[in-house]
């Protein structure tokens, strides 16, 4: 009778023996990985803003409302993170009397000017990249980016940057094909406009952004309980 060769004498065996440790010592050093970078909140921490001004947010995507509806919304995940917010009718009336009324302009404002006029310890700057309805093919999402940075108006400092993106994709077609599925985005389409959505996602990505005590977020202010501790 034939003996059955062994593998394990052949370069076949010796080439699968090397990739399958190779291999084992990827995994345990995927699994020895550092954790990603968080912020350095040095700087952050030595200013402790008490009241923060909203700049009024700069544009980027097609949608026009969508500066005035991060505006509008960004006052209340900042005063349940405990700080002071300069009331947004009052920035905006005041930008408005002194001849501005772009969103860049404002944002080009010295940090000692903002100072003197609004008394903040700080200013928030954001760009909205992202905001509105768009149609995919067999989709129609909803999506809202932005990007935004916190400026001690004392020292000039940068205390804190973060971004943030959120998208609601719908899409109910349950059968119907490719057609059927074509047709329900279109509707959804409609729907996601008329009704608005892009307001409420676009209010969903300042609490992810703005919302104190998160990960890489924003730290809270001296008017929450949990002040110091994170």
């Amino acid at each position: 009778m034939m003996s059955r060769p062994r593998l394990s004498s052949g370069p076949l065996f010796s080439a699968m023996r090397f990739a399958a440790l190779a291999g084992f010592s990827l995994l345990l050093a995927a699994c020895a990985a550092p954790p990603r970078q968080t912020v350095d909140y040095t700087a952050y921490r030595a200013s402790r803003p008490r009241s923060i001004l909203v700049l009024p947010p700069v544009n980027r995507s097609p949608e026009i409302k969508a500066s005035a509806s991060f505006l509008a919304t960004a006052t209340v995940p900042l005063a349940e993170a405990g700080y002071y917010v300069i009331p947004v009718t009052l920035s905006e009336e005041t930008f408005r009397q002194n001849g501005v009324t772009v969103a860049d302009e404002a944002q080009n404002i010295s940090l000692d000017r903002l100072r003197e006029i609004f008394g903040a310890d700080a200013a928030l700057y954001i760009t909205v990249d992202r905001f509105g309805t768009s149609y995919r093919l067999i989709e129609s999402v909803v999506e809202a980016s932005a990007s935004a940075r916190l400026v001690d108006l004392r020292s000039g400092e940068k205390l804190w940057q973060g971004t943030v993106h959120v998208s609601m994709g719908r899409n109910n077609n349950s059968g119907g094909g490719l057609v059927g599925m074509l047709v329900s985005a279109a509707i959804n389409q409609i729907v996601n406009t008329l009704s608005d959505r892009s307001h409420s996602v676009g209010r969903a990505a300042n609490y992810q952004l703005l919302s104190g005590g998160r990960r890489n977020g924003l730290l809270h202010g001296p008017y929450h309980p949990g002040f110091g501790t994170d």
